[in-house]
């Protein structure tokens, strides 16, 4: 399991090239990380991460199974999409199956390139998209409680919790904010999530910046970077071009045209950890001679629940979990070295999975 991220954005802010770029830089790395695409506008990616080929060397694992991210790039926008403007039904249909928004922001400056507004402001143009989407959840939430009237009036309790939480999103997109913003209990979490609303997705802003600002960003990318600190939001800033650039090399010349460019990694990499860490989603692995393999988790995982995300066999008849820390797992040279160092636990149902754990269940089939 991995996680899916719609990439959105108006008109000529570099929306398609980035998601391009990203997906044929993905496809060049074939040797560890393969790539697929699942439909024209559907790539999926690996998730890179150092430690696997650690893990790997450390177990003499024949094959590396990296976990997955899938990019889709999600029908342009434009105002009045959630009156059906432009492909805006499209827009929005597709927003609603996606975990978390990239939402590209121009924030570079070229006469050439015109602008839907005729201006360059990445966060009245954020605040464009933000609107649609709270607009279409407005819509959408007077029709389900409308809908309601008959249950409420016989008491479904059901139909209580779902009003009333539709109720309080209403009540915040009134108020000229997303439905984000509502506070949730626990018991309302799973009715929350259901209810699919599109202004509920976390956001991810990806500042749009030209070759020369790649490094260091500019003013533009300096505002969303308050706006997104302000809302809780994450940001990233890539220049859409040198993801290009960097799309037509191979690894070597890759990494070294980086290096020219004053940066450390490719933009595909920045924009997959700042998604991990927006929806606060963490790595174990499991390890062993055929393969060592990534799978992605949410924070506050049980063992039983990342079991789960194997197998649901392994979660339903969960016993144990036999647990060694990614350090230790390499510090010793693998399992049986870290068993003898003391280094393995048994774990059981209650134990909060660690990023980077290195887990082995046990279960009853």
């Amino acid at each position: 399991m991995g996680f899916k991220m719609g990439i959105v954005g108006l008109p000529n802010v570099g929306k398609s090239t980035l998601f391009n770029a990203l997906t044929r830089t993905a496809a060049a790395q074939a040797a560890n990380f393969p790539f697929c695409t699942i439909e024209p506008n559907v790539g999926e990616v690996a998730v890179p991460d150092a430690r696997l080929d650690s893990l790997a060397a450390a177990a003499g694992s024949k094959q590396i199974i990296p976990t997955r991210m899938t990019f889709v790039d999600i029908a342009g926008l434009v105002k009045g999409a959630s009156k059906g403007e432009g492909l805006g039904n499209q827009f929005l249909a597709n927003i609603r199956e996606v975990d978390a928004i990239a939402h590209v922001l121009r924030c570079f400056e070229d006469g050439d390139v015109t602008h839907v507004e005729g201006r360059v402001d990445p966060v009245a143009d954020a605040g464009t998209i933000e609107t649609e989407l709270m607009l279409a959840d407005l819509e959408s939430i007077e029709k389900r409680r409308a809908n309601l009237v008959r249950k409420l009036k016989g008491n479904d309790k059901e139909a209580q919790q779902q009003d009333r939480l539709l109720a309080a999103a209403q009540a915040a997109i009134e108020d000229g904010r997303p439905a984000r913003v509502v506070e949730v209990d626990a018991e309302d979490a799973k009715a929350w999530k259901m209810l699919q609303l599109l202004s509920t997705k976390p956001v991810l802003y990806v500042c749009n910046v030209s070759e020369a600002d790649a490094a260091s960003g500019n003013a533009h990318s300096e505002a969303v970077a308050k706006m997104a600190a302000d809302e809780g939001n994450a940001h990233v800033v890539i220049s859409a071009r040198i993801e290009e650039e960097i799309s037509q090399l191979d690894p070597e010349e890759a990494q070294m045209f980086l290096e020219e460019m004053g940066l450390e990694e490719a933009g595909l990499d920045r924009l997959i950890r700042a998604g991990y860490e927006l929806l606060h989603l963490e790595t174990y692995f499991t390890v062993g001679p055929k393969e060592a393999r990534a799978w992605t988790i949410q924070h506050g995982t049980t063992a039983p629940q990342a079991a789960g995300v194997i197998h649901g066999d392994f979660e339903r008849g969960f016993i144990r979990a036999e647990t060694i820390a990614y350090e230790d797992f390499v510090a010793s040279g693998g399992e049986q070295g870290a068993k003898e160092a003391g280094k393995m636990r048994s774990e059981g149902k209650s134990y909060i999975v660690k990023d980077g754990d290195v887990m082995h269940f046990l279960f009853n089939t």
